[in-house]
């Protein structure tokens, strides 16, 4: 069985950092391509980013910059590390696993097949 559990989001200020993490049960951890996406109120789904299992990370848009995607194999997890935080950075964020892994970091939503049940960022200016 693969569940995604993510953690870490809150409440804090415009220009702060937070960090998500998002630990993924699982024997084949190591192989599965993880991927960050969010979800504000009254919008689509937004790719973030994604890691593969040699760990090599794409973004998206909104967050090339500022934002870092890390994998731990050893702990299950895959983290997101977010800096200088804008107002438009609140939304319900969630992490997706495509179990098939593979090279190519897909950014459709539809490609991924487990997902979490997201954690609440807000960030007040």
């Amino acid at each position: 069985q693969v569940q995604p559990v993510e953690s870490g989001g809150g409440l804090v200020q415009a220009g702060d950092s937070l960090r998500l993490s998002c630990v993924v049960s699982g024997n084949s951890f190591m192989y599965y391509t993880i991927a960050w996406f969010r979800q504000a109120p009254g919008k689509a789904r937004e790719f973030i980013g994604g890691i593969n299992w040699r760990h090599t990370a794409n973004y998206g848009t909104s967050a090339a910059g500022r934002f870092t995607i890390a994998r731990d194999n050893e702990k299950n997890t895959v983290s997101l590390q977010m800096d200088a935080l804008k107002s438009e950075d609140a939304a319900i964020y969630y992490c997706a696993v495509l179990s098939a892994g593979g090279l190519n970091i897909p950014t459709g939503s539809t490609q991924y097949d487990y997902w979490g049940q997201g954690t609440q960022v807000t960030v007040s200016s």
